[in-house]
């Protein structure tokens, strides 16, 4: 199967007036505004009233200031970068990227137009993999990377904002949310660059090849056009958005940036570890793993996403999610016919219950039913009840089970994995295989955006646990020793991702109540991290790493706003 050269998979929405027709024509007008005797959730009132009214004085979405949704796609914004256990030293002491030509040679392929900045004091993603390089070589046995996808400096400050029921910062790291206030082991802050390498090629999922290695360099960072520094954007540009013709850079996906996060390099839009030539690329997690290192894979989306997909699999196109699966849990894929990787050790996600009949993104060897991670490859690596293996290659396995609590689903087969010594697969969701989105009050109740309107049932909540809950019981079947090998003081080595993907999603929508929700979500798993490492008294030996992989154009007008939308709940 041969895709065209913008096939970015599911990171391009559909046109955003169309659908918001649509929301206009289906609105219950009545549903938000009504007076009752129950608290008042203001912020889901906000966003409702922004979608139906097309403006809101609070912000907008896009380069648009009259216009509350003009943009549903990514931007080229820097984004945070928070470190954990180690500092930011060594890249300071070497110098920006951004402000060396012949790094930028050496990853781009040449210097792009407008991007050398000898006064740059931002990093790049390939900074962000390099950390994780020297936090090994350094001695570290437990290197942890959370991303936030889709989360920028603007959506990070509005989550902070509601927070803290107050603004309290207008520029740098923040405070607020766990990740900006942390502070029991040495901390560090700056802000990375996104830019892939090119925007795309001619794909053939089938061949596992790509032929676009000889185009010109697409992206890029002109901070000339971009500003300097988040809180200095030029908002009404279209550069942030690839839309500036005088500088066109184009912007990432997220499969680009995490395979610069996690291995190094720069790519084209929609590859898996795959070079510009073709060429396969072994992540971080990868690498450490023939180092004698535990890897673990948590997301609240789909487990073969392209940020999951990053952390371990190969492929040409992000949308081959069934060989991707295939590489996670170390079944023979298209990218590795005859050798198959060894898969992960723990895998946690959704995309359970998502059956289709055909995709047109897949090769030829698609099956019909799980589009994420096939039921006979499932069944192949899941270890069934009294059942041993040697070779510890499979996995016990936690799915959404009708009627049962998810959390507990997950902690029982943790529990079992844990003694036996095996391996850890949970797989849950909803319909369109995410977790449930948390809205920025802490329920799960979302009002319509420019994709529609997502609706939970009671069972849906129960029987699926939260981030933080899959990350906690991560980290416990990571960190436990292997039978009969069972010496409690010593914590095997281990990397693990932790992706707080609903961000990305709710910022693709243009929800700033599931925005909220999603990042204050993603940062109640990071606290369990930061527990989990004071309660093994393991800080001297972790290295955790906070970013994201791409921002979208959220423009905050008003956050006093925000901040009385917290207030009045």
């Amino acid at each position: 199967m041969t895709l065209p050269a913008t096939a970015v998979a599911e990171d391009q929405p559909s046109t955003v007036d169309r659908v918001l027709d649509v929301i206009k024509d289906t609105i219950e007008p009545a549903a938000d505004e009504s007076p009752s005797l129950e608290i008042v959730d203001r912020m889901r009132q906000m966003q409702s009233q922004a979608i139906k009214e097309q403006t809101a004085t609070w912000g907008r979405w896009g380069n648009r200031p009259n216009k509350f949704s003009s943009w549903t796609n990514h931007s080229n914004r820097l984004v945070p970068l928070y470190t954990f256990g180690m500092t930011l030293s060594p890249l300071r002491e070497r110098g920006s990227f951004y402000s060396n030509a012949d790094r930028m040679e050496q990853h781009f392929g040449a210097v792009p137009a407008g991007t050398l900045n000898p006064n740059a004091t931002y990093h790049d993603q390939i900074d962000v993999y390099e950390l994780q390089q020297m936090a090994f070589e350094e001695g570290k046995k437990h290197i942890i990377l959370m991303v936030f996808d889709g989360t920028d400096w603007p959506t990070t400050r509005a989550a902070a904002t509601y927070h803290n029921r107050a603004d309290h910062y207008d520029s740098g790291r923040g405070r607020g949310l766990s990740f900006q206030d942390y502070r029991g082991v040495e901390t560090d802050f700056a802000f990375v660059g996104t830019t892939p390498r090119l925007e795309g090629g001619k794909i053939d999922v089938n061949a596992q090849t790509v032929d676009g290695g000889e185009n010109p360099v697409s992206g890029g960072f002109d901070p000339t056009f971009a500003g300097p520094m988040p809180w200095q954007e030029r908002s009404l540009s279209g550069y942030p958005i690839g839309k500036d013709r005088q500088q066109p850079h184009t912007v990432t996906d997220s499969a680009a940036s995490a395979t610069s996060l996690m291995a190094g390099i720069k790519t084209y839009n929609a590859a898996i570890n795959v070079a510009v030539d073709g060429s396969q690329c072994v992540p971080i997690g990868r690498q450490l793993q023939q180092q004698g290192f535990r890897v673990g894979v948590v997301t609240s989306v789909p487990v073969s996403h392209a940020t999951p997909a990053s952390a371990y699999a190969n492929n040409v196109h992000r949308g081959d999610y069934q060989d991707i699966g295939r590489d996670l849990v170390g079944r023979p894929s298209i990218s590795h016919r005859q050798e198959p990787l060894p898969g992960v050790d723990v895998l946690i996600g959704g995309g359970w219950g998502e059956g289709v009949g055909k995709d047109g993104t897949q090769g030829e060897d698609f099956l019909e039913g799980n589009k994420y991670l096939h039921e006979s490859d499932l069944r192949a690596v899941a270890l069934k009840p009294g059942e041993t293996d040697p070779h510890r290659r499979k996995y016990v396995v936690a799915e959404r089970t009708p009627g049962q609590d998810g959390h507990r689903v997950l902690a029982a087969a943790a529990e079992r994995a844990i003694a036996s010594g095996d391996r850890l697969l949970g797989y849950f969701g909803t319909r369109g295989g995410h977790l449930p989105f948390q809205t920025a009050d802490g329920n799960f109740n979302p009002t319509f955006d420019v994709k529609g309107t997502e609706r939970y049932t009671g069972e849906d909540l129960a029987e699926n646990p939260t981030l933080a809950d899959m990350t906690e019981v991560a980290l416990k079947v990571l960190s436990a020793p292997v039978p009969p090998n069972d010496d409690e003081q010593t914590i095997p080595p281990f990397w693990l991702l932790v992706e707080a993907g609903d961000v990305d999603w709710a910022n693709h929508a243009n929800n700033l109540d599931n925005s909220i929700g999603a990042v204050l979500s993603g940062a109640a798993a990071f606290s369990k991290i930061t527990q989990w490492a004071e309660e093994h008294d393991a800080w001297d030996d972790t290295v955790v790493l906070v970013t994201s992989d791409h921002g979208h154009f959220l423009v905050l007008e008003d956050l006093q706003a925000i901040a009385d939308a917290a207030r009045s709940e």
